[in-house]
């Protein structure tokens, strides 16, 4: 017998391709998307206008089933983080960001990652798996129906590099725009990248999103140690690959700059002078990040009077720059704090695979 397929990550035009396959009209995909992410239905058999043969097909086919919530924890400030149990074993984390006007929901793309940035605690933790379109918008899934309030915002910062996981994550976040399930806005969904230049060039012709660039650096030295992609893919290209994407929008659009703040490392003014001249043809807003400490880093976060010095040289330089208020430390839900538990640790197998970085 055939394994049943999980329609939970199937945007639209997979379901129109799907109800294809089983003679049914095009207009069943989007009674199925506003079932699934709308009304938060999972059960064939309690959507109403679908008729009983219908539902009957669907059943011996296909399932709709979303990731186990394995554990829940809650800052002091209101930070949700979610431990999401997937069927391999591997645990990843999706994190919900309270605010007054907005929910952000960051999810997870990989359990694990390749690239070992040196600020980063999953990258420490090697990498097991890319998730599927299911898994990820299953978080979409499980961070909606589980909350009172819907999420409004979703950035793709969580566990993983989404571009390595490219197919899956832009299946996702179609799910996410489309009218039929959550109805997001471009500038509401944030695919953030350490720097796969190939995948940003792909990205501006296959789905219109915000864009942020995991940057952390103003140099290839520097880069090179904190960001080690950047040894394949150097900042020129990286920037040349930014520009390039921009011009294939009409209107004006801005790349968010990623910038890590660690002490004594990347935090000089002479580091905010080199980065003002890089990012000085490039449409973009900077985001300073406060460094979040994790076991095993010998990182500190940079001084308060360092950040604002280096905010206020940005900004009377012309660059829309915003300093991050660190949310979730306290239960390590926190940006570059999030570690899962991979099956190769639960298995008692080694931590580090490696895969190729395309």
């Amino acid at each position: 017998m055939s394994k049943k397929i999980n329609l939970l990550g199937y945007s639209f035009e997979s379901l129109k391709s799907f109800f294809s396959e089983l003679g049914e009209p095009d207009y069943r995909a989007k009674q199925l998307l506003s079932w699934i992410h709308q009304k938060g239905v999972i059960d064939f058999d309690n959507m109403t206008d679908f008729n009983k043969d219908l539902r009957k097909k669907l059943n011996s086919v296909s399932i709709i089933k979303p990731p186990e919530i394995y554990k829940e924890y809650i800052s002091d400030e209101g930070t949700k983080k979610y431990l999401i149990k997937l069927d391999s074993g591997s645990i990843i984390e999706m994190v919900i960001i309270p605010e007054k006007n907005r929910r952000t929901l960051c999810v997870s793309s990989q359990a694990g990652c390749a690239l070992q940035c040196t600020f980063c605690a999953t990258g420490a933790q090697g990498f097991d798996q890319d998730l599927s379109s299911d898994e990820i918008i299953g978080q979409m899934w499980l961070a909606n129906f589980n909350n009172n309030k819907p999420i409004t915002n979703v950035v793709f910062m969580g566990m993983g590099e989404p571009l390595l996981n490219y197919d899956a994550v832009i299946e996702s976040a179609k799910i996410m725009k489309h009218q039929n399930s959550y109805g997001l806005s471009r500038k509401r969904i944030t695919i953030s990248t350490s720097g796969i230049v190939p995948k940003i060039n792909k990205l501006s012709r296959d789905i219109d999103v915000s864009l942020a660039i995991s940057l952390h650096a103003p140099d290839d030295k520097l880069r090179d140690e904190i960001v080690p992609i950047n040894k394949k893919y150097p900042i020129k290209q990286l920037i040349k690959a930014c520009k390039d994407y921009l011009s294939h929008f009409e209107s004006k659009k801005n790349i968010t700059m990623e910038y890590i703040m660690i002490d004594g490392v990347n935090d000089s003014i002479n580091h905010a002078r080199k980065l003002a001249v890089l990012l000085s043809n490039v449409s973009c807003k900077i985001n300073l990040i406060p460094f979040n400490s994790f076991n095993g880093s010998d990182y500190r976060r940079s001084k308060e009077s360092t950040m604002k010095s280096f905010k206020k040289y940005l900004i009377e330089k012309g660059f829309i720059t915003t300093l991050r208020v660190t949310r979730g430390d306290g239960v390590d839900a926190a940006c570059g704090q999030l570690v899962g538990e991979l099956s190769n640790t639960i298995k008692g197998k080694n931590l580090i695979k490696h895969r190729s970085i395309q």
